[in-house]
């Protein structure tokens, strides 16, 4: 009997250290959003219609841990509410109720930014209860959700067109008007939308309330701001402080602005200036210098706590204006890695870590590939060294950032990154000609990418092939 009870004991023991192990195993809960938060973050916009066949959170929601191994730490999850069928466009831009064929015009889906109910959930994508299932799975794998929020504009079956017609702007007929160009007064071609007016003291409080019903009742972490700066700055100043006093938020601004990254407005604003010298360096129409000129240019221009989304693609840029290799050929890899290494926070758009190599249709169903190749690891090793190395920090608390004099500043991008004991060394040959060129840097480092060591001596000359590039670890 006494044998029994001893391995009965001996098994309790072992159950209860298995138990104990597996505790230890689960994932922390997420501690709340601060500034230190967004340092060594990686960004990733989910496109929900499109990152899968059937385009649906619940689809998206398994893949999060695939997410995690990129080193994504916050989700961009685009428009999820449900969208405006009155004058819903098609891809050629006309009206979907031209189309006499039923089945065809079930094919376009609209767009994303003509949301017909601020609190309501878009039945092609699943219900509340699937959506706050994406949003515990993200925070298990220790991740935060922001949500995109279209301020500036409702679709045309928004209720408040019928019930408060006050809320938007008019011609002088005092009919609604889709937005239209402050300066000019012509329309930007946003038809399929309805432009909202913030003279309206109440709209300021209505609009809060629809944002804080996201934060309270599905407990996102935060929001991308849709063409930010053409809603009146004031909104933001009346509703940015309301809504962190319910929960500490990231907000991103699709808008580079320096006055809204002041006053505990916006956290990060667009890279839009250097998405665009990359493109231009890609096509030849600039140089390396228009780099240097950009990062001279932020620090005379904005606070030392302004920080930038760094990307190569978005849905904007994907679906019009081409995808990254469209843009920047057999340069998409140095300007990746890049977008990593420079001061900011880098973003991966859905697909482009499947090396997505098309154009995502905008109003209809489309889907990306799911094979992993080289650019999945190489945006895996990204975002380990992001995550992990205080000499890529770059938000409120950034790194410094110093740029390293070449013989050939005009192709070659070098420069150094510290924090503390750590560092970081970016060169790449940013030109489309194989490059010699020598720099004042001396002595062994690692090529973090291949794991092999690298020594440079003084008045060394180097010779990088088109696009060539290292980053370097002591």
């Amino acid at each position: 009997m006494k044998k029994i009870f001893l391995l009965a004991l001996i098994l309790a023991t072992f159950i209860s250290c298995k138990n104990n192990n597996e505790t230890d195993k689960s994932p922390e809960k997420l501690a709340i959003f601060t500034d230190a938060s967004a340092e060594n973050a990686v960004i990733y916009e989910a496109n929900i219609r499109q990152y899968s066949p059937e385009g649906t959170f619940e689809a998206f929601t398994k893949d999060i841990p695939e997410l995690r191994k990129l080193g994504v730490k916050i989700i961009w999850i685009m428009p999820i509410q449900p969208i405006s069928m009155t004058n819903r466009k098609t891809t050629d831009g006309r009206l979907v109720t031209d189309i006499e064929d039923e089945k065809e015009r079930a094919k376009y889906l609209g767009s994303y930014y003509s949301i017909s109910d601020y609190r309501g959930i878009n039945p092609d994508l699943g219900t509340k209860s699937d959506f706050k299932d994406l949003i515990k799975t993200a925070h298990d794998n220790g991740m935060y959700v922001i949500l995109d929020w279209v301020a500036n504009h409702t679709g045309w079956d928004h209720k408040w067109i019928k019930l408060n017609p006050e809320y938007y702007h008019k011609n002088k007929a005092g009919e609604v008007t889709d937005p239209l160009n402050p300066e000019t007064g012509e329309s930007w071609g946003w038809t399929d939308v309805a432009h909202l007016d913030y003279s309206n003291p109440d709209l300021h409080e209505v609009m809060k309330e629809e944002m804080m019903y996201w934060v309270k009742d599905l407990d996102i972490d935060g929001f991308r701001c849709d063409v930010a700066d053409n809603v009146p700055t004031s909104f933001w100043e009346f509703a940015i402080p309301k809504l962190r006093e319910a929960k500490p938020l990231f907000m991103l601004m699709e808008s580079n602005k320096e006055y809204l990254l002041k006053n505990n407005l916006f956290d990060v604003g667009y890279g839009w200036e250097a998405h665009h010298v990359m493109n231009d360096i890609a096509k030849e129409k600039r140089t390396v210098e228009g780099l240097d000129s950009l990062f001279v240019k932020i620090k005379a221009e904005y606070e030392p706590t302004a920080y930038f989304m760094n990307f190569t693609s978005n849905h904007d840029e994907n679906s019009w204006n081409g995808t990254e290799y469209e843009r920047m050929g057999d340069g998409v890899e140095a300007f990746t890695a890049l977008t990593y290494t420079m001061p900011g926070m880098p973003l991966i758009y859905t697909g482009q870590e499947y090396e997505l190599k098309r154009r995502l249709k905008f109003f209809e169903k489309d889907s990306i590939p799911k094979a992993k190749g080289k650019m999945f690891a190489l945006y895996e090793k990204l975002g380990t060294l992001k995550n992990s190395n205080t000499a890529l920090n770059g938000a409120k608390q950034p790194a410094t950032f110093s740029r390293i004099q070449t013989s050939n500043d005009k192709m070659i991008m070098a420069f150094s990154r510290e924090h503390k004991k750590d560092k970081v060394v970016y060169i790449g040959n940013l030109s489309k000609e194989n490059t010699a060129f020598t720099l004042p840097l001396e002595g062994t480092f690692t090529n973090y990418l291949t794991n092999q060591k690298v020594t440079f001596t003084k008045g060394q000359k180097h010779n990088f092939k088109p696009w060539e590039y290292y980053i370097l670890v002591p």
